[in-house]
């Protein structure tokens, strides 16, 4: 997966908390996108801009070969790239019967190269923000009770899943309510299209080649060509999965022989539980709990002395882990919740700054960040898994 920081957010898999695009639509779509979650300004000022924004509206697929809007170069550039990825795919198992029914005809789509042109870093000594607004945005009455009926409706599924995996069936529905609002909000761009554009580009092509290929092998699978899109930056169906994540993580829980993460609730949750299992979630411990610090707290000594090799602003803001029993000795108290077992390890957090509400976040919320490296996506994710199980 790509290195995350606070200033992307899980890049490529993104777009469904924010847009970062106007209003308009993919020339290999028919139909309109209406509108975005969040402006990119928004989440800029957020800390959070997303290298992968998804496009919203409708998923339609258009079979016709678009035309192109470039030069003829650019054109045979593309083509030329194009047909080199045949020996690679051939390698992985796709044939070129497969191959030559995908990129026949493909054209570049200077869209996409432009959206993710136009989603540049923020730069490092930016500041970051309260995480309340954001809270107040992302964890709503409608959210709240649309996870809570996805809960009630899939109690049977989720139970199961957790008690084979023991990611907590909360989890699973927050991350897909997070993701593309319960599936709702899940992108139409063609993935083949979009990727192998970004691929050609070249900027970021150790990155964007591999899921090409990993498209490419889904369509040698049988996977339907309407059913590859999402994010211009190929992030698709309900859990937002890359296509490489695609092979590697996602589960047929409902027995159809396919794992249909576009389609399928069932399909979507046990892949997402799946995904969280490669990460390393930890059975029977929580993602963190809301604490109050006593007054006078000192923090001169809690600082992490550690320098993390990714993520850099998201960790810098960690304190240094303390068990559970250490943190109440320093006279850290529960805002709500009993405390967790005391040997558990845990890092303190206060996104909104001291003698606001503070974190105490274990190890599956890095687990957590895994899926997408923000303090904001990760807290809100645990805080919406909370309201959901209630």
């Amino acid at each position: 997966m790509p290195i995350r920081d606070e200033a992307h957010g899980r890049i490529l898999r993104a777009g469904r908390r924010v847009a970062a695009l106007r209003p308009g639509r993919d020339v290999c779509h028919y139909r309109f996108m209406s509108r975005f979650v969040l402006p990119l300004r928004s989440v800029r000022k957020a800390g959070l801009v997303l290298i992968a924004s998804l496009a919203l509206g409708s998923a339609a697929y258009c079979q016709q070969v678009p035309t192109s809007t470039v030069g003829a170069d650019v054109e045979a550039g593309f083509a030329a790239y194009l047909e080199s990825l045949r020996p690679k795919a051939k390698a992985q198992g796709v044939s070129d019967a497969t191959f030559d029914r995908a990129m026949t005809g493909l054209t570049f789509n200077p869209r996409v190269a432009a959206l993710d042109r136009s989603n540049l870093p923020t730069a490092a000594d930016a500041p970051i923000p309260d995480f309340e607004p954001y809270r107040r945005q992302h964890i709503d009455d409608r959210k709240i009770a649309r996870g809570r009926a996805v809960y009630a409706a899939n109690r049977a599924l989720l139970s199961g899943i957790e008690r084979e995996t023991g990611v907590p069936e909360e989890i699973m529905v927050a991350i897909f309510g997070h993701e593309t609002n319960y599936g709702t909000i899940t992108g139409d761009f063609d993935l083949l299209r979009s990727l192998s554009t970004l691929a050609y580009e070249g900027r970021r092509r150790a990155l964007f080649e591999p899921e090409v290929l990993a498209v490419l092998q889904m369509l040698e699978r049988g996977i339907p060509r309407e059913r590859l899109v999402g994010s211009y930056a190929g992030a698709f169906g309900y859990p937002q999965f890359l296509p490489t994540v695609y092979l590697r993580d996602a589960r047929d829980a409902d027995g159809d022989g396919m794992p249909s993460i576009w389609s399928s609730q069932a399909d979507a949750l046990a892949s997402i539980a799946n995904y969280f299992v490669r990460a390393g979630w930890r059975k029977g411990e929580p993602w963190g709990i809301a604490v109050r610090l006593p007054d006078g707290f000192d923090r001169s000594g809690l600082m992490a002395k550690t320098n993390p090799p990714r993520c850099k602003r998201v960790f810098d803001r960690h304190s240094r882990w303390l068990s559970m029993a250490e943190w109440r000795a320093l006279g850290v108290s529960p805002a709500k919740a009993v405390w967790p077992d005391d040997r558990i390890m845990a890092t303190l957090l206060e996104p909104d700054g001291p003698g606001r509400t503070a974190y105490l976040l274990t190890g599956n919320y890095r687990t957590i960040l895994d899926y997408n490296c923000s303090n904001f996506y990760a807290l809100s994710v645990g805080l919406l898994a909370d309201e959901v199980r209630q």
